[in-house]
């Protein structure tokens, strides 16, 4: 006795023979699982510079209750779930960008280093460095975008020694006096005060102090953008006719503090400030179309913004291929 077979039932049949021997016990696998990343660097050109971004590693915030605030419970689960993120635990990239002008090495922000205040998986900028071909002793400076614990970490190791010895430091003078007043260490930030005595202290004859508006090195012009901390800036960083802006703590949060600009964070100096800084700094950016990067944006957090409504929206740039 024969049985009629259609076309369609004969290429079901052999899908689902296909799929059996493929995950069966007697498939032969050609290749075995590497089980490793790629190195945690990304380059690309602005105009005559070379640009490489760093990453010092994931920095997992926890539950957005408490920390992120002038929203709901429920508004603020539901911007995260609409976005495909998880309502129970904000995670941060850190991205630090190392501008070669060709006269000098210009390395953004330092990480965590040795602190593990949000976790064991920061502190990685010295490895992806090396991933990089770059080397500690060839930066010839370093530029903070502010004194927090997760940007100025890694100036020393775990031993005190400094990690960029040949390196001039930037930073603002109000947040360098801030951060590493020992009259408050007293307080809620203690941990914070520690930690940039521990970094600072060691490179002070070597810190210059820049200015809102001043050019301090070529082509790198510092944005004073204060309430997240009292000195916070962000930078203009330009080559030839092309130019991005490094954003630093600007806005934490590529949908919350996008969305929602003027909701406040909990690790700001002044929310409201910080809220005002926030929104005049991304409306200048949005209208005249810069390219920006942010320093907890998803790797490698570089694209645009763009006006939506009362708050904003962040378009990821194309990866750039060096050829």
């Amino acid at each position: 006795m024969t049985y009629p077979v259609s076309r369609r039932s004969l290429l079901a049949l052999t899908a689902g023979l296909s799929a059996t021997t493929l995950f069966s016990g007697n498939a032969l696998a050609r290749e075995p699982k590497l089980g490793t990343q790629s190195p945690c660097f990304h380059r690309f050109m602005l105009g005559d510079a070379e640009v490489t971004v760093v990453s010092d590693g994931p920095l997992p915030l926890g539950n957005p209750k408490g920390t992120f605030t002038g929203a709901s419970d429920d508004e603020i689960k539901k911007m995260l779930t609409d976005n495909l993120l998880s309502p129970d635990n904000i995670v941060l990239e850190q991205n630090s960008p190392i501008v070669n002008t060709g006269d000098k090495l210009v390395l953004f922000d330092t990480g965590m280093g040795t602190a593990k205040t949000f976790g064991p998986t920061t502190g990685r900028q010295q490895k992806s460095m090396a991933e990089a071909g770059l080397k500690p002793e060839d930066i010839d400076a370093v530029v903070f975008t502010h004194a927090h614990i997760d940007h100025i970490g890694g100036v020393v190791d775990g031993s005190g020694k400094v990690l960029f010895p040949n390196a001039q430091y930037y930073i603002a003078q109000s947040d360098y006096d801030y951060w590493t007043d020992e009259g408050r260490m007293s307080g809620p930030l203690k941990e914070f005060i520690v930690h940039a005595r521990k970094n600072l202290l060691p490179v002070r004859d070597r810190l210059v102090f820049y200015r809102d508006g001043q050019e301090f090195l070529p082509g790198i012009q510092a944005l004073a953008a204060p309430g997240h901390t009292v000195g916070h800036h962000i930078f203009m960083i330009s080559s030839g006719d092309k130019s991005f802006a490094f954003l630093g703590d600007l806005t934490h949060h590529q949908i919350l503090l996008m969305e929602r600009p003027r909701m406040e964070f909990s690790y700001d100096t002044d929310p409201k400030q910080a809220a005002e800084s926030r929104v005049r700094m991304l409306d200048m950016l949005a209208a005249n179309k810069i390219m920006v990067m942010s320093y907890h944006y998803p790797w490698p957090g570089l694209g645009h913004v763009v006006k939506s409504g009362e708050g904003f929206h962040y378009i990821p740039q194309p990866m750039q291929m060096l050829l």
